[in-house]
């Protein structure tokens, strides 16, 4: 019988083999999640004492009153600042169970391994062969396999730890010292690089990040270059402002007695905005599914949103999901559950790797055929779509991670677009149920060869789309049998309305198949479209 391997021996604080198999990731988040629910208490504390003060003010004058109001103002101040703290140690934690999940999934396929090939594995990690199993005299090789995955599985669950640890450790140490400092003056002009961003970010201290945060969280929210949890933090302070700000904007139409028809459209667009924030709220609270991070809010127009589920900056590969027509922020918590499906089928197919999806609903998506009928909304997206890839690749840890930009309807041609006009920094494109990209070859948009899918359901209607030469072209076709029967089939099946169909095989991009769901059940389970967008973000 083969030696027995065992795990490499544990130093001091390395995890164990019975540790990483009985840990429970969800207790880890769950104990994150509580720590984030502080943020509403401390809020309406906030909100209590910013109450008394103004009662103070009416009633009291004087150097005591004076006195008083500073305490009370500065009490505020200390409570708003804890309020990132108390997302910082949730986004810790949730990452620590993250990362503690793909570490038991690696060991779980190393045990199952074993079992499938003649070796065991004892409650200690040593591994031998089985001499009961199937074909023992052959499982030998398999010994050192096995030791060395578990091995693997038990280094990254022992470097998430040690991480953790230190994160929660100099939270705590900054809490006790100088938790947050002015930073010098001197801030990112408009329109800097995501990559200067990131180095003038990378240069302050942990205090002078966070005193930005607390203070102004409108330009660390909104800025590409800044990491991702630093963003989260600073636009979930803005979640009231944001919901205030439609607040306002129903008053004042309803100034208006009765309204008018601009009036009643501004009201209807208000409340489904409103609904639609009030929903994305409850989903960054919710404790079940990937944690998600707002990276960025508006309520101008018909509202804006980005969100990621999961960490980008951490996860190894990294999904874009641009939605189409009639986007809006009453939409994205259905487009956020698209963007969730895809991530969940990444989860299916690679249990053992870290991948995330961000929905990127930064650009004014046209409501009306009129507007899609032109590439001018695609256009004006561009320049955003841009900086936000180049911001994920500068904030990124640790190697670059797999990047992939998904474009649906309208959404494709802002993607392909942005590639042609911009650059992407992609290692992938994908178009789903597209009217056409901008371009006449997968080649011009800038991303490695073989890197190009797309896929278009038998029903989809957007195959009935075609291009404005070609609809021009069919009132001449009329005049003949033969014309008629060209219009009837719609002219050539590989020119859309924007250009060559990048399903088809001319484009030169790479296809994989969906079922009959219509333009809009890419995402329906069963579809086999699912699984090919999961496969291309994991570059499988």
């Amino acid at each position: 019988m083969t030696a027995p391997a065992a795990v490499s021996p544990a130093p001091a604080g390395r995890v164990g083999y019975r540790q990483l198999w009985a840990a429970d990731p969800g207790a880890w988040r769950a104990a994150g999640a509580t720590w984030r629910d502080g943020v509403g208490v401390i809020e309406r504390r906030a909100g209590e004492v910013a109450a008394d003060a103004a009662t103070l003010r009416q009633g009291w004058v004087g150097p005591a009153a004076a006195a008083a109001d500073a305490r009370l103002t500065a009490l505020r101040a200390d409570l708003a600042a804890a309020l990132p703290a108390l997302v910082e140690v949730d986004q810790v934690l949730d990452g620590f169970a993250v990362r503690l999940r793909v570490a038991k999934a690696r060991l779980d396929a190393a045990v199952t391994l074993a079992d499938r090939s003649g070796v065991r594995v004892d409650r200690h990690g040593r591994v031998t062969v089985d001499p009961s199993g199937p074909a023992p005299h052959r499982a030998g090789p398999v010994v050192a396999g096995v030791a060395a995955a578990l091995d693997t599985a038990l280094d990254l669950a022992t470097a998430a730890d040690r991480e953790a640890a230190g994160l929660l450790a100099g939270l705590a140490a900054a809490a006790r010292t100088t938790w947050t400092t002015p930073p010098p003056p001197g801030r990112p002009a408009p329109g800097t690089g995501p990559a200067l961003v990131h180095a003038w970010w990378d240069g302050l201290t942990a205090a002078q990040r966070r005193w930005l945060v607390a203070h102004e969280p409108e330009r660390v929210g909104a800025l590409d270059g800044i990491p991702v949890a630093a963003r989260d933090q600073a636009n979930r302070l803005l979640l009231a402002v944001r919901r205030e700000e439609l607040l306002a904007e129903r008053r004042r139409l309803c100034l208006r007695v009765p309204p008018g028809p601009v009036e009643v459209a501004g009201l209807l667009r208000v409340d489904r905005s409103l609904g639609g924030l009030d929903a994305l709220t409850g989903r960054l609270a919710a404790a079940e599914g990937p944690r998600a991070y707002l990276l960025g809010l508006g309520t101008g127009g018909e509202g804006r949103a980005v969100v990621a589920l999961g960490d980008p900056d951490r996860a190894g590969r990294v999904l874009t999901y641009v939605p189409g027509m009639t986007a809006g922020l009453d939409d994205v918590p259905g487009e956020l559950d698209r963007a969730g499906r895809v991530l969940a089928r990444c989860a299916v197919l690679a249990p053992g790797e870290e991948s995330a999806a961000v929905l990127w609903l930064d650009y004014d998506a046209p409501d009306f055929l009129h507007e899609a009928a032109g590439p001018g909304r695609a256009v004006d997206a561009g320049p955003a779509l841009h900086r936000f890839q180049e911001g994920l690749r500068a904030t990124h840890d640790g190697p670059p991670g797999r990047q992939t930009v998904l474009g649906h309807s309208y959404g494709s041609l802002v993607v392909g677009a942005t590639a042609r006009d911009h650059g992407l920094a992609a290692d992938a494109l994908v178009f789903v149920g597209s009217p056409g990209v901008g371009v006449a070859h997968a080649g011009e948009l800038g991303v490695p060869p073989g890197q190009v899918w797309a896929s278009t359901a038998p029903d989809d209607v957007i195959r009935a789309v075609r291009s404005p030469e070609e609809l021009l072209r069919r009132p001449l076709r009329a005049v003949s049998p033969l014309g008629a029967a060209l219009t009837l089939l719609g002219g050539p099946a590989d020119r859309l309305w924007f250009g060559h169909d990048p399903a088809d095989p001319g484009f030169g991009g790479r296809t994989f198949p969906s079922g009959r769901h219509g333009h809009s059940g890419y995402w329906e389970e069963g579809n086999p479209a699912l699984d090919g967008m999961a496969r291309v973000v994991l570059g499988r």
